[in-house]
């Protein structure tokens, strides 16, 4: 038990972690870029948000994504933007339980694609979610501020300065 606690906490784990969920969420975010009027389609169909919030909501969603996720990879902000991701997941997951589990409808989750013809994930997306909202909270408690771009500015501005 005592191991796996030491695995769970090392920053080498937070840092492969913060990489990993940085490249999920810089990859997530570039199609809803590309493709806005999808993405928009794909927000309206899960009938959680009012029909004038929804355009606000697809237009931004990605862009956060994308910020967040490259601030986790360079190791900027990483506790903010883990917290972040760590919020919208357990959002992900309500609007995806509401409409799987309470409406019965299994919908397209617009998590990767804005193809309307993608596959529906249902009870695997969740599952998926869980494991990034895992991650995302482990990045946030155990992050050592390791392999950062602050930090290697830092020791240069430091070795810099010692010369």
């Amino acid at each position: 038990m005592r191991l796996l606690r030491d695995i769970f906490t090392d920053k080498y784990t937070a840092f492969v972690f913060r990489v990993v969920l940085g490249m999920v969420f810089v990859y997530a975010s570039l199609d809803k870029i590309t493709h806005p009027q999808d993405f928009s389609q794909i927000v309206y169909n899960y009938k959680i948000l009012p029909s004038f919030l929804v355009n606000i909501f697809a237009l931004t969603l990605p862009w956060v994504e994308l910020i967040c996720g490259l601030f986790l990879i360079g190791g900027i902000f990483i506790e903010s933007s883990s917290l972040l991701l760590f919020l919208l997941l357990f959002v992900f997951m309500i609007a995806t339980s509401y409409n799987v589990f309470i409406r019965g409808i299994d919908i397209q989750c617009g998590c990767f694609t804005t193809s309307l013809t993608a596959k529906k994930q249902g009870a695997e997306l969740m599952i998926r979610d869980i494991l990034f909202l895992l991650m995302s909270l482990q990045v946030f408690l155990f992050n050592r501020n390791f392999a950062t771009l602050p930090g290697f500015y830092q020791r240069i501005l430091y070795r810099w300065l010692l010369k």
